[in-house]
C-alpha cells in the first residue's frame, strides 16, 4: 500500500505516493506494489538504476508471469539486467527493452514515476490504475 506524503510535502497532481526515495538504493531491491492492469490485479515494481528511478509492471513480455526471483529482486548477479526468473528473458533497466532471451523485440510495460522532495510518486494511466480500498 502506498505511503502518505510526508507532512509539508505536496503530492504532484495526478500522482500516487509510492515510497521514500531513500528506500530505493542504487541497483538494490525494488519496491513492489499492487496495481490494476485493465481492471485486473497486477504487481508493479520501482528501482533505482544509474541514479534514476524506473518502474515497470512485474510482468514478463514473453509470457505474463511475475519475474522477481525473490521478492523485490529483479537484477542479475552482476546487477546489469532485469531478468525474468522463469523464462530467462533479459531487459535493459533504463528503458525496459528486451536485450536477450525469449522476449524478442518486446519490452516491459513502463510506469511513469517522479522523485520529488525525498519521495517517489507514480502516475496512473488509462491501463494501469491504483488499487483502491473500496474496489471490489
Amino acid at each position: 500500500m502506498p505511503e502518505a506524503a510526508a507532512p509539508g510535502s505536496a503530492t504532484p497532481p495526478g500522482a500516487e505516493p509510492l515510497c521514500a526515495a531513500a528506500e530505493l538504493l542504487e541497483r538494490g531491491r525494488a519496491r513492489v506494489w499492487d496495481v490494476r492492469l485493465w481492471g485486473q490485479p497486477q504487481r508493479a515494481f520501482a528501482m533505482r538504476f544509474d541514479g534514476r528511478v524506473v518502474a515497470y509492471l512485474n510482468r514478463c513480455a514473453h509470457v505474463p508471469a511475475e519475474m522477481d526471483w525473490q521478492p523485490g529482486e529483479f537484477l542479475d548477479a552482476d546487477k546489469r539486467w532485469i531478468l525474468c526468473s522463469i523464462h530467462g528473458a533479459a531487459y535493459e533497466p533504463g528503458d525496459g527493452r528486451c536485450v536477450g532471451g525469449p522476449c524478442g523485440r518486446d519490452r516491459l510495460m513502463a510506469i511513469d514515476v517522479i522523485e520529488r522532495d525525498g519521495h517517489v510518486y507514480w502516475y496512473p494511466s488509462p491501463d494501469i490504475q491504483p488499487v483502491r480500498a473500496d474496489a471490489p
